[in-house]
């Protein structure tokens, strides 16, 4: 009995086939790794706005009217300031702060930071209290008086690490810059 040798020519062929299978296999692994850390970069920088939100609207409600009367309060001192001056926080004092608790994997530069409810800014649509919305004989409105509402917005464009998607090229508001705009806004009471 003789054994064909077709058998060696067909290992041959399979071993082809096997090389191409891999090389797809290959592709496909290779985007889902992408695709995963691409996504969740992406929603941690969201989490990280979100975060940045709530936390410049706390640094701006302990910061409020009453700091510059009362520096014997730890959070009206200079030395628990982000921009190193006492008294009540303003636009730039909420972003420093914020840009103090931005981590390196997110480009500062890009973030647009609003606030409503800080010193020298407008009020708050939000508030209610008579003292925040409306002048008092020769008394201005008072925006960051205790009681009054604080409203921070943080925006980024963000653009994925890896060409998953298609490069936005529009820019959307409140965001400057081209990318996949997120934004997060927290709104607090100002304590004092």
């Amino acid at each position: 009995m003789l054994v064909p040798r077709k058998s060696a020519s067909r290992k041959g062929s399979q071993a082809g086939a096997s090389l191409v299978e891999y090389a797809f296999i290959f592709i496909f692994f290779t985007s889902l790794i992408l695709g995963i850390s691409g996504f969740g970069h992406a929603i941690f920088v969201y989490h990280h706005i979100n975060t940045a939100a709530k936390e410049g609207a706390r640094y701006a409600t302990v910061r409020g009217y009453k700091c510059d009367k009362d520096e014997a309060v730890s959070s009206c001192q200079a030395s628990n300031s982000a921009s190193g001056t006492g008294g009540p926080t303003d636009l730039t004092g909420v972003q420093d702060y914020i840009q103090g608790i931005t981590p390196p994997s997110i480009d500062f530069s890009k973030m647009v930071i609003t606030a409503c409810g800080v010193s020298g800014q407008s009020v708050c649509a939000e508030s209610t209290p008579a003292v925040c919305t409306t002048t008092v004989g020769t008394q201005p409105a008072t925006e960051n008086y205790p009681g009054c509402t604080v409203k921070v917005t943080v925006s980024y464009p963000y653009t994925f690490l890896f060409p998953l998607l298609p490069v936005q090229t529009t820019t959307t508001a409140p965001c400057t810059s081209a990318g996949f705009c997120m934004s997060s806004t927290a709104e607090l009471i100002i304590v004092h």
